[in-house]
């Protein structure tokens, strides 16, 4: 088939590459204008870019799809499908009408469950057993199209990054299988009941809330690895938290239980198991606590 694909982040480039990879012909590539990053801001251009230029494909990379000059480029490409995994751009009606099969989208949730920008975090966070991905065609509201195919995995103790990556695997597998027989999968129409919405993550949430059971506040520690990283402030200093274990214990939420940094929550305790101080690496727990005094009782702000 003739595509088009629209993408930006790591989560998008195993489709690109299962898309080339089965064949098809790839006629453009979209994806965010390239972007400051690292310490020295240099303008960077998306994973996507990146791999597209790579293999030779042709990249646009406008800041909308809005104007008329952009809608008419995309119109002429003559395309058979368009295929999206988090391109981060709306998609006037003009560009979704204008392939022969429409818009079909990688959306990292089972749908209706979870439509937005942050579904598997929201979905971390609210201990969901599964999550998964949808192969869905693309309309003018918020993850509402019909569904063409769902794939399912389970959440376990995985973090975001580790689920993400497992969902882009499978949808990009998907996504091909789809394409490979359109007619094999007719659309269906979300139902109503079950529908959630996923809002984009707040760096403020970020901050881990020991007024919360300890099992909540590990599922935000797994939620927020590896951004924007899920973190508490001690002796004033902010540590990032990236991995961390239910613990036993109470005492008033917050409060340093032993000398192991055994923080009491709500219902339960829990310990850091990975760890890291501002301008250095990430470290296990006693390395850490070597260079670190913890003082039991102290309360964490």
């Amino acid at each position: 088939m003739r595509i088009a694909f629209m993408g930006t982040p790591d989560f998008a480039v195993p489709t690109l590459q299962a898309l080339v990879d089965a064949g098809h012909e790839i006629a453009a590539v979209y994806s965010q204008p390239p972007r400051p990053a690292n310490r020295g801001k240099k303008l960077t251009p998306s994973p996507i870019q990146q791999l597209a230029e790579s293999l030779g494909l042709k990249v646009h990379t406008p800041v909308s799809l809005k104007g008329e000059d952009e809608k008419a480029s995309f119109a002429a490409l003559g395309l058979d499908a368009c295929v999206v995994a988090a391109y981060g751009l709306i998609l006037p009606r003009a560009v979704l009408d204008a392939p022969r099969h429409g818009c079909l989208n990688v959306h990292g949730s089972l749908l209706p469950r979870w439509r937005g920008a942050a579904p598997v975090q929201r979905a971390i966070l609210a201990g969901d057993i599964a999550t998964g991905v949808t192969i869905m065609q693309m309309e003018a509201g918020l993850d509402t199209g019909p569904m063409l195919l769902k794939g399912e995995t389970p959440v376990a103790a995985k973090t975001a990054g580790e689920l993400t990556d497992e969902i882009a695997q499978l949808g990009a597998r998907l996504m091909v299988q789809v394409l490979d027989d359109l007619a094999a999968y007719p659309p269906v129409v979300q139902p109503e009941d079950g529908v959630t919405y996923a809002a984009k993550i707040d760096k403020a949430e970020a901050r881990l809330d020991f007024t919360l059971s300890a099992e909540q506040v590990e599922r935000q520690v797994r939620a927020f690895n590896p951004m924007p990283g899920a973190f508490f402030e001690l002796a004033g200093e902010r540590l990032r938290v990236h991995a961390a274990e239910i613990a036993g214990g109470s005492a008033e939420p917050g409060t340093i239980l032993d000398d192991r940094l055994t923080i009491a929550c709500a219902d339960g305790a829990i310990r850091p198991r990975i760890i890291q101080r501002a301008g250095r690496p990430a470290m296990p727990l006693d390395d850490f606590l070597r260079g670190f005094a913890v003082a039991p009782s102290t309360a964490i702000a």
